[in-house]
């Protein structure tokens, strides 16, 4: 837990530099790069959506050639330097288009990005993408590494170490939301992108203290490739033999299908159930018609053992649980989009003080910060008393519990988005630009709904993915809930387009086009996000209750 908890420590400095840029991005796009609220929308998302696909890559390279430790040390380097391309571009006025004639982001008489300006703004945005993709895609599995999962003690600290994970990762937005966008709002956005420069810049030598006390996973080369190899030798070898499956016991069961590896078995941090699943020469019965690519291949370069075969079950298992979290991650990207972009229309007076929109994610932040470490010492252990199991609650019903909670959250959004127009009609502001005499409060509850699902699915999801995945690929498959938050933001993106297309293409104006958010029609978009998520999650029971969890007879959900 020592070792772990630099990597928590390290987490709370990169989640500030990451937040503190992508929270308020949306309205420095719209007020300083003069970026219509939708394209500036798209551009966050795009950005965010980025990130975390690259976390993909991360987690691949540290599998494959490099190890999570190297790869956190290079990815924080880049996500630094596209950091310090953004802080100069907002510093120097040269650097990005002058300030509206009329004070208004919206009107005619705005001057729009010159080319070199959008390269460096652009340029620096996905540095920033590629080092937090690297980073998220590395430093989960290494601190989960740290933990010795061969005993009951270890396995729960572990559990534990995904929770204050994601405890750590709000500690860093709740600064981010805060105190950075309040520098950003007030004091210009060039200290605020200081602040988050310098902030990953700290988490270097921070991650460094904890060497002494780390162990590292020596990379066993590329899981996909191996994963890969099983699926074609599958194909080929079904296609050459028929339905017959007597080949397939036959080279099961010899001695030249073992997991050695050059003469020597492959040694390895493995649990239990991997152990065991090395000695087996018989393929298992679940996804039968991977079994015969243990049978003499069409190729040498495409001989499989039985460990392998095993191993492309495991991965293929778990995708359909994968894919059925993209539709609530889509409705999170509408955090720091459309909500933000919402708040700005109204009442963010609390007292005497003004919140800056963009700290409007504080209320699911706080929500987390509290609700995390009551789960782990309160609700978990009750859980393990009630059920004798050792999980309590198990990873697919907090993933389950998740997706249910964003199903009423767009459906808050939806009617809170209802009120907020229906407040604009009746005070004659729909083309005004002041805000609405309505508080900003009411946005939270969305926020509120959305952060409590953010915080089972993630944990879950992080924690489902590593134990379940192969020893081989564990950074790649924790790398799956940030491909995840990225596909949903993609998803986002692509829905916004598809809408306005589809809506425009009638004769009507399109929902969510144009400079002003009280033309949007917005409340439609958040009923349609609420209804797809509703089918989403039937299609998640379908795939969680069929699931058995690894070394376990029952199903997972």
């Amino acid at each position: 837990m020592l070792a772990a908890s630099f990597v928590l420590a390290v987490e709370v400095l990169e989640n500030l530099a990451y937040l503190a840029n992508a929270s308020n991005l949306v309205l420095y796009l719209t007020k300083f790069m003069h970026f219509s609220p939708s394209t500036s929308s798209n551009i966050v998302t795009n950005f965010m959506g980025t990130a975390f696909l690259l976390a993909i890559l991360g987690g691949f390279l540290a599998d494959a050639f490099f190890t999570t430790y190297s790869i956190y040390l290079i990815s924080a380097a880049i996500e630094f330097m596209g950091l310090l391309v953004l802080t100069i571009q907002a510093h120097m006025p040269s650097l990005k288009p002058p300030n509206c004639l009329m004070g208004d982001s919206s009107s005619h008489l705005c001057q729009k990005l010159h080319q070199g300006e959008a390269v460096m703004l652009f340029a620096g945005l996905y540095l920033a993408a590629l080092g937090v993709g690297g980073i998220k895609g590395s430093l989960p599995p290494h601190g989960a590494e740290q933990l010795d999962e061969t005993t009951l003690d270890g396995r729960k600290k572990r559990s534990e170490f995904f929770n204050y994970f994601v405890f750590s990762l709000s500690c860093g937005a709740l600064i981010a939301v805060t105190f950075v966008v309040w520098i950003e709002d007030n004091k210009g956005w060039q200290w605020g992108l200081s602040v988050s420069t310098a902030s990953i810049l700290i988490s270097i030598p921070v991650f460094l203290l904890g060497s002494p006390t780390y162990r590292t996973k020596i990379p066993s080369g590329s899981p996909i490739t191996s994963m890969f190899k099983v699926v074609v030798s599958a194909v080929c070898n079904n296609f050459k033999s028929g339905n017959s499956t007597n080949a397939v016991i036959n080279m099961a069961t010899s001695p030249s299908h073992t997991t050695e590896i050059g003469g020597e078995v492959e040694e390895s941090n493995t649990t239990k159930e991997d152990q065991l699943s090395q000695r087996t020469q018989t393929p298992t019965e679940s996804l039968k018609f991977l079994n015969k690519a243990v049978m003499e291949p069409v190729h040498p370069m495409l001989q499989c053992t039985v460990k392998e075969v095993e191993e492309a079950k495991v991965v293929l298992k778990i995708l359909p649980i994968f894919m059925s979290t993209i539709m609530l991650n889509c409705c999170l990207a509408q955090l720091s989009t459309f909500s933000v972009q919402q708040s700005a229309t109204m009442d963010t007076m609390l007292g005497s003080f003004k919140v800056p929109p963009a700290s409007l994610p504080v209320f699911p932040v706080l929500f987390i910060m509290i609700l995390a470490p009551l789960y782990n010492h309160s609700i978990v252990p009750f859980a393990r008393k009630v059920t004798k199991t050792e999980m309590g609650i198990t990873h697919l019903q907090r993933i389950g519990t998740g997706l249910f909670l964003s199903i009423v959250a767009m459906a808050v959004a939806a009617l809170v988005e209802t009120k907020r127009k229906k407040t604009a009609a009746e005070f004659g502001l729909l083309d005004s630009t002041k805000p609405l005499p309505m508080t900003f409060l009411w946005v939270a509850f969305q926020y509120l709904f959305l952060g409590s699902a953010d915080l089972f699915t993630l944990a879950g999801m992080m924690e489902f993915f590593f134990t379940e995945a192969p020893w081989s690929m564990r950074s790649l498959a924790t790398a799956l809930s940030w491909a995840s938050l990225s596909m949903g933001y993609f998803l986002s993106t692509v829905l916004v387009s598809i809408i306005n297309k589809v809506t425009g293409a009638f004769g009507h104006t399109p929902w969510l086009l144009g400079s002003n958010l009280n033309h949007y029609h917005l409340e439609r978009f958040y009923w349609l996000m609420c209804v797809l998520s509703g089918l989403n999650f039937i299609h998640y029971l379908f795939w969680a209750n069929s699931y058995k969890y690894r070394g376990s007879p029952r199903s997972g959900y």
